[in-house]
């Protein structure tokens, strides 16, 4: 399934209530048909991950230590003005009132991403502010699609609708691959694939908010499905689980 964000000019087809919580490894398309998702119900949208990239960008800016005691990393990470916009056609987020969408996804963000977004402060402040964006969403009426790692778990257990992307680490390390050369970054598909399969032991061994599918949700295989297929079919379940308004 490409990770392409297409949709951008998506059809408003049904309202959205509540919440659709959508949770899955990096490579698996989530960013792709949780914003397709969100279009096309005119919900909300939430990239937490987006969240603990830019909380990660602050420390390297920051040019902290290996031997920086961790309290000091989470200063850091939590104490700049980090801002999530969740229009689903154009999300943003900014770090000290700069839009920093593009600077997150590169290289040293996404190797040290993981081991920031472990720290248990840094997840308690973050997932804090995720509640305010979620309960100001449905408060006013659009619904919202949640995306992340412990969306269903952690940060929206009682979500009415949860779904699981999985895809082999073959297949998420190719895809990932070429959103990076999309972006204009240097593309190594081994040097991908071993990342891919770092941050997949990192992220469902952490001690705090481990990645995992949650009890009652949908676990869905997208290594053959295209984003078409997987947006039809949460349009499906969004039907099935009385969330249109």
């Amino acid at each position: 399934m490409p990770d392409d964000g297409r949709g951008a000019g998506e059809v408003v087809l049904v309202a959205l209530r509540g919440v659709v919580a959508m949770d899955g490894p990096s490579g698996t398309g989530k960013s792709t048909v949780s914003r397709r998702l969100a279009q096309s119900c005119g919900a909300a949208y939430l990239d937490t991950g987006a969240m603990y990239r830019a909380a990660t960008l602050a420390v390297l800016r920051a040019e902290l230590g290996e031997d920086t005691p961790p309290d000091r990393v989470v200063a850091v990470a939590i104490g700049r003005d980090l801002a999530s916009g969740t229009d689903p056609a154009c999300p943003t987020i900014t770090l000290d009132g700069a839009d920093v969408s593009a600077e997150i996804r590169g290289p040293e963000v996404t190797g040290l991403v993981s081991a920031v977004s472990a720290l248990p402060e840094v997840r308690t402040e973050l997932v804090a502010r995720q509640h305010e964006l979620i309960e100001k969403a449905v408060r006013d009426g659009s619904g919202i699609v949640v995306e992340g790692r412990d969306i269903g778990t952690v940060v929206v257990p009682d979500a009415p609708l949860k779904v699981y992307l999985t895809a082999s680490p073959e297949v998420r390390a190719a895809r990932r691959g070429r959103q990076d050369a999309r972006a204009g970054r240097e593309a190594d598909l081994h040097v991908t694939l071993t990342d891919v399969e770092r941050r997949d032991k990192l992220d469902s061994s952490r001690r705090i908010s481990p990645l995992y599918a949650a009890a009652d949700a949908l676990v869905l295989d997208t290594d053959n499905l295209s984003a078409d297929d997987v947006l039809a079919r949460l349009r499906t379940l969004v039907a099935e689980r009385g969330l249109e308004g």
